[in-house]
């Protein structure tokens, strides 16, 4: 195991009786490829029961790593994103390619732990979304919401021999929920804090925000996203500084001015007050919405340094923005932990720290408090994979809109193994 294995945080149960929670120790392997499409990040973990009258889970991460996709993976996953594109023939190879590609991070990662498989209960996979559509469809009586990821658990589990949990979303939508956002749950489970009121904000993709009440129960935890977070700064990155597919550190936009005009144009979009609960994806602020601010951008003349900066400053404007229209009536806040590839954004870090600290909310990075800011969805897919081969809800209803709380995941095992030895 690694040397620098450590506590993340104690946490009570919250989905059912704990008396039900296995009660020896156990570990999980949690997979994730996000909205930016950079590549697998797979962590291990140790979930270990603690013999207490609120019989605590301790919660370690014992090894990390990201696999980056090769440019032709890569590619042909962002083909997937334009349904005209994603036909079934393309969509089947890729969702075989991705298990195996999924396989060997499982494996990999498990090297690097000292484990061997057959001590591992389950691997959670997110697998790759290639389409999130959670608004209302109606064709005839039936609402046709659906949510899309790709990575076969089957493969995942018999080439690793372990169990493989998938597809979490879909339970939750069959429940009338949005089938994201997902992680509350576990942030719910691994940060909450008697005494302080934390938000915690995630930087992928697309940004998400967790408010978590001090001492709050799971039926008090809110989260929605909060729009836009890396996506549209890394969209118009690859256009205008090829081959650059990513503002590094923030330097280009630590050049340029706010373009006021683009800004409020940015700011118009009425997802930024629509009610809760809603989540977003690529189908809204993709490569259409990129090349319309690229089309805005050569008729006015601007400079293009100054479109990343007004995008990185609007993507922090976005969570400030969902502070005051969806939290501050309810909550006071202490601090906002951030997370995510936005955390190591210098920039767009600076840009948050001058939107809250006047608010008096310190503004800190996962990395601040011990924790992993490019590990923290992998543990919670790890975390949540758990729960689901515990038979137990793993999903807050009031953050996703479902009737109730499911339990998320199918469950693929592989041939000859249905448990740990």
């Amino acid at each position: 195991m690694m040397n620098n294995a450590k506590t993340i945080i104690k946490t009570e149960n919250p989905a059912t009786s704990p008396t039900t929670v296995t009660p020896e120790i156990c570990y999980a392997v949690g997979l994730m490829s996000g909205t930016s499409v950079d590549g697998i990040d797979a962590a291990v973990i140790e979930i270990r029961p603690i013999a207490t009258a609120d019989h605590v889970l301790d919660v370690r991460l014992l090894a990390f790593e990201n696999k980056p996709f090769v440019p032709a993976v890569r590619e042909q996953i962002f083909r997937l994103f334009d349904p005209a594109k994603a036909t079934i023939d393309k969509v089947g190879a890729m969702h075989t390619w991705l298990g195996e590609l999924y396989a060997e991070a499982a494996q990999s990662v498990l090297a690097l732990s000292g484990l061997q498989a057959e001590q591992v209960m389950v691997i959670g996979s997110h697998g790759q979304t290639i389409y999130h559509a959670p608004e209302d469809n109606f064709v005839a009586s039936y609402n046709l919401r659906c949510s899309v990821q790709i990575g076969d658990g089957a493969i995942i589990a018999n080439r690793t021999g372990i169990a493989c949990v998938s597809d979490f979303r879909v339970a939750d939508m069959a429940l009338g929920g949005q089938g994201a956002p997902l992680v509350p749950f576990t942030e719910y489970v691994l940060f909450r804090e008697e005494t302080t009121c934390l938000l915690l904000q995630n930087i992928g993709g697309i940004g998400n925000m967790t408010v978590l009440p001090a001492g709050t129960s799971l039926e008090e935890v809110f989260a929605f996203d909060t729009g836009p977070g890396n996506m549209i700064i890394d969209g118009l990155v690859a256009l205008l500084y090829p081959p650059l597919m990513m503002d590094v550190g923030g330097k280009i936009a630590a050049q340029g001015t706010i373009v006021a005009e683009l800004l409020e144009w940015l700011q118009a979009d009425d997802y930024y007050t629509m009610a809760l609960p809603k989540s977003t994806g690529r189908e809204r602020f993709g490569e259409q919405y990129v090349a319309a601010i690229v089309q805005k951008m050569n008729e006015q003349g601007w400079q293009k340094e100054d479109v990343i900066t007004t995008v990185t400053y609007f993507t922090a404007w976005t969570i400030v923005h969902s502070y005051h229209y969806y939290v501050a009536a309810e909550q006071t806040l202490a601090r906002l932990i951030v997370s995510g590839g936005g955390s190591y954004n210098s920039t767009l870090m600076g840009f948050l720290q001058k939107l809250f600290v006047p608010l008096g909310i310190d503004v800190c990075t996962q990395e601040e408090i011990g924790g992993n800011s490019d590990a923290k969805e992998a543990v919670a897919f790890a975390l949540l994979a758990f729960y689901t081969m515990e038979r137990l809800p793993n999903t807050i209803s009031r953050v996703t809109g479902a009737t109730a709380p499911a339990i998320m995941g199918k469950i693929s095992y592989p041939t000859g193994r249905t448990k740990p030895s």
